[in-house]
């Protein structure tokens, strides 16, 4: 299926960004603190802009994987234990580039005990020690039900606890292998119930071959188990070997459910073509804060 128009003017500008002196830069400081960014590894659309803006999503705990889903690019193969300097190095680079808002994720990591959990509360811990006031969004995957992994991380005192349900129900098991529909639903109301002072966060892709249906659903799913923001994107397929594209939605059809996303009671809803989990994250976490709090 060929892409439409709007996509592939913002994917060439996306790469013609990746060429300024701005993303290079950015590019040599990740090499230079040996981090990894979701950006590179998951083939984001968005790499470009968010890279000549001195931007990235950190990809913690290696870049393998361990479970297979058909939409994703990340590899999968056998994982390296986890690199005890990376919280540190992350904290370091996000205290040069002046950062208020961090969103950082990881692969699965079915092979460890915790899932993880650990590191991704070591990190949130080394960023806010050397960066007081930097907000922070983990981006986390399920710790396969583990209920005191997801407290490791929210007793670290993330401002936003987020993980994605990605697609609906009846797709999840064509596309999602080894994930879970109502584990990941269930996962974000135990976050509730925890911590019900950090906003949770899911996001869903669109072009899987869901109904309208189906993604209505889905969003009341999410509303019932206590999700306060949302991110709603296009899927685009990384190669010939993943899930294939069944739809591209308009930028108008996305206009249209992020509004009704809004009108259903999310605090904050972001949807358009190329959103991601972390595309403007610090605009929808302010939203959301507006709306809840009055600031």
């Amino acid at each position: 299926m060929p892409y439409p128009d709007w996509i592939v003017k913002e994917v060439r500008k996306n790469k013609t960004d990746l060429r300024g002196g701005a993303s290079l830069k950015t590019a040599d400081e990740l090499a230079g603190h040996r981090l990894r960014t979701v950006c590179e590894e998951a083939l984001c659309p968005n790499k470009g802009r968010c890279f000549s803006e001195g931007e990235a999503t950190f990809l913690i705990l290696g870049d393998i994987c361990t479970r297979a889903c058909s939409f994703c690019a990340v590899t999968k193969k056998t994982p390296l234990p986890p690199d005890p300097g990376e919280p540190v190095r992350a904290a370091e680079l996000l205290k040069k580039w002046g950062l208020k808002y961090v969103v950082f994720t990881s692969p699965t990591r079915d092979d460890l005990p915790d899932g993880g959990a650990s590191h991704f509360a070591k990190t949130v811990s080394e960023i806010k020690k050397l960066n007081p006031g930097l907000k922070t969004e983990p981006l986390i995957p399920d710790f396969n039900g583990l209920r005191s992994a997801l407290e490791t991380v929210l007793h670290s005192g993330p401002s936003v606890l987020g993980h994605n349900i990605e697609t609906t129900a009846g797709l999840h098991e064509k596309v999602r292998a080894g994930a879970d529909y109502k584990r990941s639903l269930e996962l974000l109301a135990r976050s509730k119930k925890i911590r019900p002072d950090i906003f949770t966060k899911s996001g869903i892709m669109l072009g899987l071959g869901e109904t309208d249906a189906q993604i209505e659903s889905t969003l009341e799913d999410l509303l019932a188990h206590g999700c306060d923001l949302l991110t709603i994107g296009q899927y685009l397929a990384p190669s010939k070997n993943h899930f294939p594209v069944k739809k591209y939605y308009t930028p108008e059809e996305f206009s249209d459910w992020g509004q009704k996303a809004r009108k259903m009671g999310f605090k904050a809803a972001l949807s358009g073509p190329l959103v991601r989990s972390s595309y403007q994250a610090l605009s929808l976490y302010r939203a959301a804060r507006l709306k809840v709090y009055g600031n």
